[in-house]
């Protein structure tokens, strides 16, 4: 969730709760995709030790050998995910810097974090990755399928190769997020004598430029896009509301690909003004053109806050959002702004409301293998990779099984007159346990959207999206109980070393508070608090943050 729309990134991104197949499916048989073009799997890639372009990775690794005699691929089979988006960011910048023989004779020469960072821009290989190792693979042996067994082994490897990707990505942009707040922190000390307000402007530059540069591969906004539970809600309220587009402008802010402004063009309006400040608005742009509407949408580039608009006032404001736990990433800042400045009298906002709910989470068998699982590896003790376990904020697809009490509600966002301020705050919640467990082993949280069709429209306190869905509104939850969404959920282990664990029997009332606070000023982290209470030994108070 930069202003782009298709973001959402870097913790863990989720799978896709869709087959490939049944995706597929959908893109050809559903009303209104059928102006979706179909997916080429060539990519243009450009070459590690020349600026020229090959039709896809295959071609040039292929000239890489011949001209250069160096095995990419061999190389690859060395290294992890990461560690190879290193060794390709390091020989660019080698090759950029005039040496055309990189030493690559060990991992440890381009270890750095620093060779996280993209030297090219758009570069299609670091998304092409998987083509490394399959162009090997497909030299090497024939199929071995056919006919309906082949097809069904493809799905497979598809839907296989799709998790793998997502996951990769997740590792990358929590990668990538890492290195960047490690590298701002190491500047510090050399801005120091410029000054504390020329510190902090750098820092916050640096930021926002990573930001918005993880959003100019397409892998991220694969993944978003593929996630149909979000991009489903979002095409089904358009287009089952088409009224309310007819003849109206509309400013999507972080349109990513463009696919949330050519729903409203399609739906009627007569205008939609496309805002991003990453590389994907000039994918976008052409995106509007190849599918006829570049009469109606006008792509932008450029931060909300800073863009000069065609027009001083809209009608309807559509944006995706969204971070992990909502909030993550600071993107509804620049919606509340546009909002405020751009916003007709009565106009809407889409989607419209959010709520944030909170459950306790007891599973003996994850904390086996995320925590204990350090105290013997391979029969040595490695119990110092627990330092700070406790600290970050997880983001995992937990099974509804984990969680051991019905979710409350702690926050609810109403879209139309919420205020920045009011996404920092600490909130009660009390949930009551529908099981016994040994003990609370954390906390999850995640968010549910709600699409209603007018800025005077209300939710229930309460609101559940199944229920609101069978009234005939559009909504949708990235909780446990529902499809899974590439959002998945937060999770937040207990440290029991600090707060006492015991064991809790099915009603027992557990009340606390969350409180959710920006890391720094501007900064796109989060830190939050809970504190809880279930009357018993079982009491504490923890922070995590997220990033």
């Amino acid at each position: 969730m930069p202003p782009s729309s298709d973001h959402r990134p870097l913790d863990d991104v989720a799978d896709s709760h869709s087959t490939a197949s049944s995706e597929d499916s959908q893109v050809s048989s559903e009303e209104g995709w059928e102006d979706v073009e179909p997916e080429d799997d060539s990519q243009p890639v450009v070459g590690l030790f020349t600026d020229k372009v090959y039709p896809d990775v295959r071609s040039m690794l292929r000239e890489t050998l011949d001209k250069f005699s160096f095995d990419l691929r061999g190389i690859r089979k060395e290294l992890d995910f990461m560690g190879t988006v290193k060794l390709v960011n390091y020989i660019r910048s080698q090759v950029k810097a005039g040496n055309m023989s990189p030493d690559v004779s060990s991992k440890e020469v381009f270890e750095d974090d620093v060779y996280l960072k993209p030297v090219l821009e758009d570069d299609a290989l670091l998304y092409s990755l998987d083509d490394v190792d399959s162009e090997g693979d497909a030299e090497a042996k024939p199929s071995e399928t056919s006919g309906a067994a082949g097809a069904e082994h493809r799905i497979l490897e598809l839907q296989e190769e799709l998790e793998r990707l997502q996951d990769q990505f997740s590792q990358y942009k929590i990668a990538v997020q890492r290195s960047m707040e490690e590298q701002l922190s190491k500047e510090d000390e050399k801005l120091a004598s410029a000054g504390p307000s020329a510190k902090t402007l750098k820092k916050i530059e640096d930021a926002d430029s990573d930001y918005f540069s993880s959003y100019s591969f397409n892998a991220i906004h694969e993944t978003m896009l593929k996630d149909t539970v979000r991009t489903d809600a979002y095409r089904d309220f358009i287009y089952d509301n088409k009224h309310l587009f007819k003849d109206k402008v509309v400013l999507d802010v972080g349109c990513g690909t463009g696919i949330l402004s050519m729903f409203c063009a399609k739906a009627g309006a007569k205008m939609v003004i496309s805002v991003d400040n990453s590389n994907i608005i000039d994918r976008a742009r052409e995106n509007v053109y190849e599918n006829g509407l570049g009469d109606v949408i006008t792509c932008i580039r450029g931060k909300i806050e800073e863009v000069s608009l065609p027009v001083s006032q809209v009608d309807i404001i559509v944006s995706e959002w969204m971070g992990y736990c909502l909030l993550f990433e600071a993107m509804f800042d620049s919606v509340i702004y546009a909002r405020d400045r751009y916003l007709a009298p009565g106009g809407l906002m889409v989607p419209s409301h959010a709520t944030l709910r909170i459950a306790p989470f007891a599973d003996p068998d994850f904390i086996a293998s995320h925590i204990s699982f350090w105290n013997s590896v391979y029969g040595f003790n490695m119990s110092s990779m627990l330092t700070n376990i406790y600290d970050e904020a997880l983001v995992r697809d937990i099974p509804a099984s984990s969680i051991a009490a019905d979710s409350a509600v702690f926050v609810q966002l109403p879209l139309h007159t919420v205020t920045v301020d009011q996404l920092s705050f600490l909130t009660d919640f009390k949930v009551t346990l529908r099981q016994d467990i040994d003990s609370l082993d954390g906390w999850a949280i995640w968010f549910d959207i709600f699409f209603m069709p007018s800025c005077e429209s209300t939710i229930p306190d309460d609101a559940v999206p199944s229920q609101m869905k069978n009234k005939g509104f559009v909504a949708f939850t990235t909780g446990p109980d529902g499809p899974e969404t590439h959002w998945q959920q937060g999770l937040f282990l207990i440290d029991h070393g600090k707060n006492k664990a015991s064991q809790l029997k099915n009603g027992q009332v557990i009340t606390g508070r969350v409180g959710y606070q920006k890391k720094g000023e501007k900064s796109r982290s989060l830190d939050i608090t809970i504190q809880w209470d279930a009357q018993t030994r079982e009491k504490g108070s923890q922070h995590w943050y997220l990033q």
